[in-house]
């Protein structure tokens, strides 16, 4: 078990998809009573009022959604070993997610045929925004507009799986820690793997520094995708960075808090919990052309010049695309 599995394991229940059994909690006939009473209920009188507030077709869906509900209360449901829980990421997370996509920031996903239908693949993209809406968005593309509908598995910082919470909501959607060990065992297995080498220096980093790139660190995400053979496809969010303009740091407050900064924004703290509203900012996300590294044995991963040179060429990409994107954008906002 690596050390991300060994850090979640008291944190959430964890099942290996291959190899264990659904997990049964009690419960069933409770299941079954709660499912036909609603569907009793929206059958009878409610159901002239329900096709009128969510139009026709409401019976498969409400029938889809009873029995998402059952298999949670009876626990017939699988996580894999990093605890992603396929079929909650797809009816609740995704289903959140995708009206801020679609109607909020109009998400304009370009590049999708870039990623491979299957197989092992490592997205390496630009971090901004202060909060880490554009991972989240990235995750939403990928699913949606991909032919093959394909998961996201995303590498977080520590901090994510710190906070109570968070650290459960972020296992069950598929994220799991960012060490090399995890990044090599998700695309090896043949998944769609994200990585933000800026971290909290790329979210966190002032407005008037937006669209230049820190740096990448020690390329550890390179090397993952050498162990593994994988391609490397680089992906460029414009629309982020303006979402939540960071004008100032509390880092008093930072420091007392242990977070990495506490953002002062035009909006926030001022307007209290309005300030954490994101600007309705139009966002484009690019998949790059993927950069083999099939063509390098495994121990390539230990050549560090080599590993510095491939991630120095996917960080020049990104920036490189982000300039253009920006060229071709017409405003923020439209």
């Amino acid at each position: 078990m690596t050390a991300a599995r060994e850090q979640a394991a008291g944190a959430a229940k964890v099942i290996p998809i291959e190899s264990a059994p659904s997990w049964h909690a009690p419960g069933p006939d409770l299941a079954d009573r709660i499912a036909d009473a609603v569907g009793g209920a929206l059958a009878g009188r409610l159901g002239a009022t329900a096709e009128k507030v969510f139009g026709k077709g409401w019976e498969d869906r409400a029938a889809s959604g009873l029995g998402f509900l059952r298999r949670r209360i009876t626990g017939d449901y699988e996580v894999d070993e990093f605890g992603f829980d396929q079929e909650l990421t797809e009816e609740v997370f995704l289903s959140l997610l995708r009206p801020l996509a679609e109607k909020y920031f109009r998400v304009d996903v370009q590049g999708i045929e870039n990623i491979p239908a299957e197989g092992g693949v490592l997205i390496v993209a630009n971090h901004s925004g202060t909060v880490p809406l554009d991972a989240l968005m990235t995750q939403v593309a990928v699913h949606d507009h991909h032919p093959a509908q394909r998961h996201l598995r995303m590498l977080a910082a520590d901090l994510v799986f710190l906070l109570p919470v968070v650290n459960e909501l972020a296992r069950k959607a598929g994220h799991t820690l960012a060490c090399n060990e995890d990044a090599q065992a998700l695309l090896e297995r043949g998944e769609v793997v994200g990585v933000w080498p800026e971290g909290f220096k790329g979210i966190g980093k002032p407005f008037s520094e937006r669209y230049k790139l820190q740096r990448f660190g020690r390329g550890g995400f390179v090397a993952s995708a050498l162990r593994a053979g994988v391609p490397i496809v680089p992906c460029s969010i414009v629309g982020a960075e303006e979402t939540y303009p960071m004008i100032g740091n509390l880092k008093s407050v930072a420091r007392l808090l242990g977070l990495p900064y506490v953002p002062i924004t035009p909006t926030f703290p001022w307007l209290g919990p309005l300030g954490a509203v994101p600007l309705p900012t139009k966002w484009t996300i690019r998949f790059g052309e993927p950069i083999p590294t099939d063509g390098y044995p495994p121990e390539a991963a230990d050549d560090p010049m080599l590993v510095f040179n491939l991630a120095d060429q996917v960080r020049e990409t990104i920036q490189h695309t982000l300039y253009k994107l920006l060229v071709q954008r017409r405003s923020v906002f439209f």
